[in-house]
Formats: structure tokens, sequence, C-alpha cells
């Protein structure tokens, strides 16, 4: 039979309409999985064809040669061509737990607390269908990576929503100074609370969480016995001395927190998909079990080339030297934006810079496309930018619950993890956003 079919009724054939005979899950939408994402309205197949892309969180540059070299030696050897342990690869597992230990304060048992994920979303995701019952609630602070709210959703959980708080004062200022409302924190925890994500080097803001704040979420867990995911892909991007704390190093927070990290952020191979987990066996074990059966092991070839590039990182001095690249490539975007008179968030960590585009106005009949319609004031200045500047960014709305939509919707993320040309360029086309300055 036809996807739409005829039938006979009274005599007379009539269509009946068979492209939606199954329906889907419920889930889809509580996790605004089925809605049109920012990702796809600002896709460059929408954006003019020359407009430089400093809105989607990926390299315009290769991996460092001698991490290349390991794949293409990892793909010519027979072992890492095929199934690795659902745990990961022995070497990349000793890697972290060299890399990691110190830094956690102790020695890790690679066969435990120590977990190789496709890529640090899918780690995330194994922890929730690992911890979370229908019905679990899961504190996100605001403005939150995207893939946490499908990810609580789509297994049972409830998301509940803390901003964190922008300064009020003009000009720029740094992301140390938005700030957690604990009072509100506190107030979000109810019997129902399971879990609370914390995201430091922060994305999109660049804050790096302070020990203060650390120790004060660190005590509501204790208090409340809430599961800590610690989301620190962004580790080795701390900028200016700020001290990067880890919040499992915190008195008793080991036993409660699982700390993500991932290779495509440290070695510019975003497409790699190699993640990691580490914590407690009580959290990493239940956590394998989901893993398993999710993707039951992760790429082969690019795990061994992840475990040469933390064996090498530091005798290179490569993550030293990464990261005062990205800091020039930081001074290069703000720069720009302070030539502009505009006001900007300035990061600690990560690679990502908020502009406060309030302040730009358009015609009143300017032809946007329905698809920002009806979206956050950022969604159309963000279009506008992208079409009459040739610069693309990403509305930080998007990052928002509807209730605090009007808190993200002074902001544009722009990333400056592109190559210095491209950003030299961003910067000069950027000068033309005086003229629509209010």
């Amino acid at each position: 039979m036809s996807p739409t079919a005829d039938t006979r009724t009274n005599g007379a054939y009539q269509q009946k309409d068979r492209s939606n005979l199954i329906p889907f899950s419920s889930r889809l939408k509580e996790g605004r999985a089925l809605a049109q994402d920012v990702w796809s309205i600002f896709n460059a197949a929408n954006l003019p064809s020359d407009c430089i892309n400093l809105g989607q969180g990926y390299m315009n540059f290769a991996p460092p040669e001698w991490v290349k070299n390991a794949a293409g030696e990892a793909l010519n050897a027979v072992a890492t061509n095929h199934y690795s342990h659902p745990k990961g690869r022995i070497r990349l597992r000793e890697a972290l737990k060299e890399h990691y230990g110190p830094q956690l304060g102790r020695s890790l048992d690679v066969e435990s607390e120590i977990l190789v994920t496709s890529g640090a979303n899918e780690g995330q995701y194994s922890v929730f269908v690992a911890f979370l019952e229908q019905g679990d609630e899961v504190i996100l602070f605001e403005p939150f990576f995207d893939q946490y709210l499908p990810s609580v959703t789509f297994n049972g959980g409830v998301p509940v929503y803390v901003p964190l708080h922008p300064p009020n004062h003009s000009g720029p200022h740094s992301s140390s100074e938005w700030t957690i409302d604990f009072d509100e924190l506190r107030r979000a925890v109810t019997p129902r609370t399971k879990m609370i994500i914390v995201n430091t080097p922060h994305n999109p803001v660049g804050k790096v969480f302070m020990r203060h704040e650390l120790e004060q979420i660190a005590a509501l867990a204790e208090e409340h016995n809430l599961l800590v995911m610690s989301d620190e892909v962004y580790d080795s991007l701390v900028f200016d001395d700020n001290e990067h704390v880890r919040i499992a190093t915190l008195p008793g927070m080991w036993d409660r927190t699982v700390t993500v990290g991932s290779a495509g952020k440290m070695f510019a191979a975003t497409g790699w998909r190699v993640g990691w987990l580490i914590g407690p066996a009580s959290i990493i074990q239940p956590t394998l079990a989901a893993t398993t059966r999710i993707v039951f092991c992760s790429n082969s070839p690019l795990q061994e080339a992840t475990a040469v590039g933390l064996e090498q990182a530091t005798k290179r001095g490569f993550l030293r030297q990464q990261r005062d690249e990205y800091a020039e490539r930081r001074a290069i975007i703000t720069s720009g934006f302070d030539k502009l008179g505009m006001k900007y968030t300035n990061p600690q960590g990560s690679y990502f810079v908020l502009l406060d585009i309030s302040s730009v106005k358009w015609p009143e009949e300017y032809p946007f496309p329905q698809s920002v319609e009806g979206r956050g004031r950022d969604f159309k200045a963000c279009w506008f930018i992208a079409m009459e500047v040739g610069v693309s960014s990403i509305p930080v709305s998007e990052f928002y619950c509807e209730v605090h939509t009007s808190i993200g919707e002074n902001y544009a993320r722009f990333a400056f993890c592109k190559d210095v040309d491209t950003l030299k360029a961003a910067v000069e086309r950027l000068q033309a956003l005086k003229k629509f300055l209010a």
C-alpha cells in the first residue's frame, strides 16, 4: 500500500494520510528535541556563504601534529581497529590516572574509578540513565549547555532552573561577576532533588566557579544527599591564573561527584568523540552498565591517540602553550568589542565571550525569517548581525527556560576557538555594528 493509500467511502475515493501512523514518545517534546533549535536556525546553509562562523564551538584548525600522528599509527595497527573494553582502552585509562590523579589528590583505580565514553555528552547521558528515576529533579544553572535538558528529560528527570545573575553595571566585566543567589539555590532543592550539575569553566558564560561557591554547593549536596555532576570539559582553558577548583576535592565530595572530561576540548578534536568520567566506584560502575548498553565501547584508534596526547602533553608544554594561544585569541575578539564600546563578559575560562547586544537596533520592517519570530530578542539580533555584518553568533536565551528568557536575550555568544586570521577578519567586520548601535 502506498504512503497515501486510497480508501473508498460512500462510493468516493478519499486519500488517507499515512505519514505519521506511529506516535512518538512525549519525552521528545519535553526535552525540546523536536523544536527547531538554535543550531539549525544559525546553520551555515541558512547564512551568507561568506559569513564568518563564531557561533558554533568547534575549531577551524587541526589537533597537534603529534596527536594526529598517533591516530594514524593506531589506524595502521590491528588491535586498535577492533572493540575496546567498555571501560575504555587500558592505555588511556592509565594516562587519565596519571594526569588527573595528582589534581584530585588521590591514586585513581583504573578498573573502577575511570570510564572512557563516546564524548563527554554520552558519558553524561549514561549517568542520567544509571541514576535517574521518573520524577527525580535535576538542578541546572542557567544558562545551561543545551544537551543537559533532553538528556535529563529523556530519562524521566525534571529540570529545575537556577539562573546565574549577570552584573548590572556598564562596561566590560569578568565572568566571575555572574553570581549565584544561594537562597534561590536552596529554595530549588526539594525532597525529589537527585542531582545538581556544575559546569566549570562554564559554557557559555566562561565563569570559573570560585572555591567559596563550590563549598556552598557541596554543603547543600551533603545536606540533601545529592549526586553532583561536575562538567569540567574546559578545564585546560583557564586564564589569568584563575584557580580551577575541582569540587570532587572538597571534603566529603569525592563519594558523590562524577567529574566529566573531554579530549575534544583538550586536543582540538571535537569530532573524535572521546570523553571520560572519573569518580567513585559507586557512581562509575552503574554508569558502566548503562554505557555498555548504549554504545558498548568507544572509538578504539582515537582512544589510543588520546592516550598519547595525555602522556606527552605535559613534557611538551602543550597545555600551557595552548592556553596562552587561546588567551591571545580572547584578546583579539575582546579588543574588537572594546573598539565598538560594547559591554561584554570577559571569560575566565572556556572559549566563549558573551556580548551584550541590547543596544543593537535594526529597521522596524527588517525581513526576519519565521524561525526567529516569537523567540528572545537575541535571536533577531544575532540574525541581523550575521546577515548585515557577516559574523555569526549564538543567541543565549536558547540556554534558558522560558521563565528566565529575559536574562539571556541581552547576550550573544561568540566562540574564539578559531585561528587568529579568522578572528581578526571577524573583528574587522564587526566594526560595522557601530552604525546599528543605539
